[in-house]
């Protein structure tokens, strides 16, 4: 089967739309037409080298699309229903099976290798040489082959042009808030770093009630929408001392959670530096930076915490839905955090994100899907 695919061929090389080949369907897999994906900064991370993979690949890990074929051993799934993609696990390992997908054994192997863990491949460029995939799911393409267990199913009355971001980043921003923090009423908290990420972290911790919910960024416009979304009081960091804003506002206590989408080393230590005694920090970003803090003094010495948080510690199947049905109630409005773009201009849109001109790009993969109800 012929697919179009985005596909970078070297370290910081841009998108090419090429013709590839896709490989033969598994029994535990589904072969998916992709509606539209969002670009995420992990994709940027592994183009520009600042995450490790291997070359030729094609990326995309926020994918919505329909189910085309079915493989045999999978069950709960037919051909036609609409799918949220998310990130792939084993189902049988321990943690697995303790509901711990997200620390799944063969996480790294299952999505972050770019084979199946036979060493197959999903894709290939017409001449035979085989192209790596990301999360077994590579949206950025017009068709993929996708693993069972990556799947979530939604209502086909939906429009899954806009759903694609909750299956990683902004679920990993929610998930974070939602079910590591898991925050009482009137808990305080700030976000570094005002992108889906962090966006999707604000609107969760509207929905638990904390308060204040402080958002720290550099562009004013952001900074404005985070206050649409949930965000109680907004810090530019350029134009004030980040500190000493949020002391004031916290009664010189400081705040029971922080998060840090940014990865610059300055904010990473920051973010623990503003946490009162036992809080938590959690440093989301994909980045190469490093943070080198004495534990004592920023840690240990106030019972603080630094926590790793892998795709917000939730199981997609779970909570995909749940924040679907926030989104449909009007208090998870993730229609503010997008703009819309034709699948052939990906290097537009990841320019546009990454430069800070927007906050969340969504490729329309499929034009023809609800072609009668055109995108606002």
């Amino acid at each position: 089967m012929k697919v179009k695919a985005a596909v970078i061929n070297e370290v910081g090389a841009p998108y090419v739309i090429e013709d590839l080949v896709l490989g033969d369907l598994r029994a535990d897999e589904v072969i998916i037409r992709m509606v539209a994906s969002g670009i995420c900064h992990t994709d940027e991370a592994l183009r520009i080298g600042d995450s490790q993979c291997e070359f030729p690949s094609v990326f995309g890990h926020e994918g919505a699309g329909i189910i085309e074929e079915v493989g045999s051993d999978v069950q709960g799934f037919e051909i036609g229903d609409q799918v949220i993609l998310t990130y792939n696990s084993c189902g049988t390992c321990i943690n697995c099976k303790q509901g711990k997908p997200y620390s799944c054994d063969k996480w790294r192997q299952l999505n972050r290798i770019g084979t199946r863990l036979d060493g197959s491949h999903l894709f290939y460029k017409e001449d035979g040489t085989p192209v790596k995939n990301l999360f077994m799911q590579s949206s950025f393409s017009t068709y993929s082959i996708v693993n069972k267990n990556s799947l979530v199913k939604v209502s086909k009355d939906i429009d899954i042009r806009f759903l694609g971001p909750l299956g990683c980043g902004i679920l990993t921003g929610s998930g974070t808030v939602n079910d590591v923090f898991k925050p009482s009423i009137g808990s305080s908290i700030v976000i570094f770093g005002t992108g889906a990420v962090g966006m999707g972290a604000i609107m969760t911790a509207k929905i638990h009630g904390c308060n204040p919910i402080i958002a720290v960024d550099i562009v004013d416009s952001k900074l404005q929408l985070a206050k649409e979304l949930g965000a109680t009081h907004t810090i530019n960091s350029l134009d004030n001392d980040t500190k000493k804003v949020i002391m004031d506002l916290t009664d010189n206590r400081g705040v029971d959670f922080s998060i840090d989408t940014t990865g610059l080393s300055i904010v990473m230590e920051q973010a623990i530096d503003v946490l009162t005694d036992g809080g938590i920090n959690v440093p989301l970003a994909v980045t190469k930076n490093k943070l080198e803090i004495n534990t004592t003094k920023f840690v240990s010495g106030l019972n603080r915490s630094i926590v790793g948080v892998k795709m917000g510690r939730n199981i997609p199947q779970i909570a995909i839905p749940n924040l679907i049905g926030f989104y449909e109630q009007d208090k998870f409005p993730i229609e503010k955090l997008i703009e819309f773009y034709k699948f052939e201009d990906i290097n537009q849109a990841n320019e546009d994100v990454h430069s800070g001109k927007i906050i969340k790009p969504i490729l329309i993969i499929d034009e023809e899907y609800r072609k009668e109800s055109p995108l606002v």
